[in-house]
């Protein structure tokens, strides 16, 4: 039986993942056994829509890590991710006494006061200090300065209240405990950026099947959080729309879609087959796919905040599904005009794969389930169970657990746990115009000839999730 590990839960629009890995104590993680469901049946946009199916797929997953590490699972760890996640900026100020030096105690006034703020509709996930004004001066710590005028600066990072609430209610269903919840592009970013990146400015960009995540970093502090609800899926039934089943058409993208093209590298003549004996022309095929990846960069471009535009000598960094497209990256450079554009394949993080049978895929699929299993401190593991109690049924149609010699014992650290959220007064006009959508700033040169593209508006940022 394994024990002493961390286990983690990523709810992905196309697949669910479980993780269970343990920290070592020089500081690299072995990873002890990975579980996968088709999710995309119960979860879209990363919001799960289906309670009672994320439930059973939940309670598949911990079954498939329960199976695997011959050890009951007392807890897990949950990445929040997905539509309608957005940042607002929110200033809080204090006016002290003559002669009055800041305190620890009037820091933390500031700050329990934003995270107190009531958005409509919407949960604080998390709030970010971006800095404090002490007498017209920018500090990070002000405690120990004399003044007269103290404001704090800080970035909440909101969700839609009846997601959370449906999420909630979905492991309510599964019994399963949830030891802390995090924010899944923030446990991401900080395993897949690097200390420079986020110092000089950079966009990190998670191109999902159904959402594509825009984090803007500058300074070593996250300025900026959206959310695309488009994705690789949009591709794809934008291939379906040539009159492609679904199998085929995804297929075909993975195998022949490029961001980009360059015009002299198109044989006007070329084919491609779509089942059946039939085909359709491989420009038709070009343009249709190019048609909405440069709708998807060009609504990530118009995302970042005009003030972070010149800001961005970290550059972009992609990961996601979606960066594996041959010549996205290439797209990208375009569109935005910046010199530095890197894929994230993998992590930062240092994985022991000495002692692994584990293979973790390096294509920027699995890095979002990293990063939290990174930031979990508490151990998951329960009592061990043997015999008849092991071999527990799945749901049919679930997939195979990936598994490792569960030979491991140790004990290791992780970083702390996000605050709880918590909600009273009122935002005021200024805050609640920052949740509005934005609109988008041109058309796709591919528009006229696709017509069925979406044209956007401010609806797309807010699609209703059952549409």
């Amino acid at each position: 039986m394994a024990k002493d590990f961390i286990v983690a839960i990523e709810l992905g629009s196309s697949k669910m993942t479980g993780i269970a890995g343990r920290k070592n104590p020089d500081g690299s993680i072995s990873i002890l056994a990975v579980a996968k469901e088709d999710s995309a049946s119960y979860i879209r946009k990363g919001v799960a829509y289906n309670i009672e199916r994320t439930a059973q797929g939940l309670s598949n997953i911990v079954s498939k890590l329960k199976n695997t590490l011959k050890t009951e699972i007392e807890q897990v760890y949950v990445g929040i991710g997905g539509q309608s996640i957005h940042s607002v900026k929110n200033s809080i100020v204090k006016e002290l006494p003559l002669d009055c030096i800041v305190s620890q105690d009037m820091v933390n006034e500031l700050m329990d006061t934003n995270r107190s703020m009531e958005y409509k509709d919407c949960e604080i996930l998390d709030a970010i200090t971006q800095e404090y004004n002490v007498d017209g001066h920018y500090e990070d710590d002000p405690v120990g300065i004399q003044a007269r005028h103290l404001e704090g600066n800080f970035l909440n990072v909101l969700w839609r209240r009846s997601f959370y609430r449906n999420l909630n209610k979905s492991l309510d269903n599964s019994g399963i405990k949830v030891a802390e919840m995090y924010l899944a592009p923030l446990t991401m970013a900080d395993c897949v950026l690097t200390d420079a990146e986020k110092r000089a400015g950079c966009v990190l960009v998670d191109l999902g099947a159904d959402t594509t995540t825009v984090s803007v970093y500058y300074r070593n502090k996250l300025r900026h959080i959206a959310v695309l609800p488009l994705g690789g899926s949009n591709v794809t039934k934008d291939l379906e729309s040539l009159q492609i089943d679904e199998i085929n058409a995804e297929a075909m993208k993975l195998k022949h879609a490029s961001a980009l093209t360059n015009e002299k590298d198109i044989d006007a003549d070329a084919t491609l087959p779509i089942g059946d004996g039939r085909t359709i022309p491989s420009r038709m095929f070009i343009q249709v796919v190019e048609a909405r990846m440069l709708e998807i960069v060009e609504n990530v471009k118009y995302l970042v905040p005009h003030e972070f535009a010149d800001k961005l000598l970290g550059g972009i960094v992609l990961t996601g599904g979606g960066s594996n497209m041959k010549n996205v990256e290439k797209l990208f450079h375009e569109v935005f005009d910046v010199e530095k554009v890197r894929i994230a394949k993998s992590t930062t993080l240092n994985i022991n794969k000495k002692d692994s049978d584990v293979i973790l895929s390096e294509d920027g699929t699995t890095n979002t389930i990293l990063g939290l299993l990174a930031k979990g401190d508490m151990n998951c593991a329960g009592r061990a169970i043997s015999g008849s109690l092991f071999d527990e049924e799945v749901e049919p149609g679930s997939e195979n657990t990936v598994t490792l010699d569960p030979t491991l014992a140790a004990t290791g650290t992780g970083t702390q746990p996000a605050a709880q959220t918590t909600a009273q007064p009122a935002a005021n006009a200024e805050e609640e115009e920052e949740e509005k959508a934005p609109e988008p700033h041109k058309p796709t040169k591919f528009s006229r000839f696709f017509g069925s593209l979406k044209k956007f508006g401010s609806s797309i940022f807010e699609p209703d999730v059952n549409e």
